[in-house]
């Protein structure tokens, strides 16, 4: 296989982890706070605490859908550009 391919081949297997990362990440969003849901209802509800970690978690579960589905990946033009930068040109 020539260099292209090879690539190709790795950028599709990182892609191809970072799902399956991402998959994982969701899985345990969803069981750790719904158990805490449910001890909050078992504590007699009230105050809605678990509010604090769906929150914060789900800030940086965003952030983790937005790292495999839209940011778009370094090319060699994003790299020839820095480095004309660093050159000040």
């Amino acid at each position: 296989m020539d260099s292209t391919v090879d690539e190709e081949r790795e950028l599709a297997i990182a892609n191809l982890k970072k799902r399956r990362d991402l998959a994982s990440h969701v899985v345990a969003y969803v069981v750790v706070n719904a158990m805490l849901v449910g001890i909050w209802v078992l504590g007699g509800g009230g105050y809605f605490w678990p509010a604090w970690v769906l929150l914060g978690w789900g800030v940086g579960l965003a952030m983790n859908v937005w790292e495999v589905y839209f940011r778009r990946p370094i090319t060699e033009a994003d790299i020839e550009r820095q480095i004309q930068r660093q050159h000040g040109r």
